[in-house]
């Protein structure tokens, strides 16, 4: 027979287990880029600047062509920006960029990301 205490302490651990994978499920919930907010990001923070028209005429040749990229480079490269030099394995080292990023939280690099890779551009893959 199953004593009160015993069954109240089932109970307990199962709503505890229940509760633990709501919040690992949740967790996982991706957020899902936002292409139109990256553009008004992009054109706030004035990537044009550098990266030209459509972010693929850089006004220099040292300055990447954006446009059409994979947006997980992209949002890694952000990442790495806003990381600096504080971090020599993951970090990159442009003060422009640097600065240019500080104010991002994640989900506005993934929105930038999206867009970057949603315009059309000049990148081709080498084979």
């Amino acid at each position: 027979m199953i004593k009160p205490q015993q069954a109240l302490h089932t109970v307990f651990k199962a709503a505890c287990a229940s509760a633990a994978v709501l919040g690992l499920a949740a967790a996982g919930v991706a957020h899902a880029a936002d292409a139109a907010n990256g553009k008004v990001l992009a054109d706030s923070h004035n990537c044009a600047a550098c990266h030209g028209v459509n972010l693929n005429k850089p006004v220099s040749p040292e300055y990447p062509k954006l446009a059409g990229q994979h947006g997980d480079y992209i949002y890694w490269a952000l990442r790495q920006y806003q990381m600096g030099t504080g971090n020599p394995h993951f970090g990159r080292n442009n003060a422009i960029m640097q600065a240019q990023v500080q104010s991002l939280s994640q989900s506005d690099m993934k929105d930038i990301a999206a867009y970057i890779e949603s315009l059309d551009g000049d990148l081709v893959q080498k084979k």
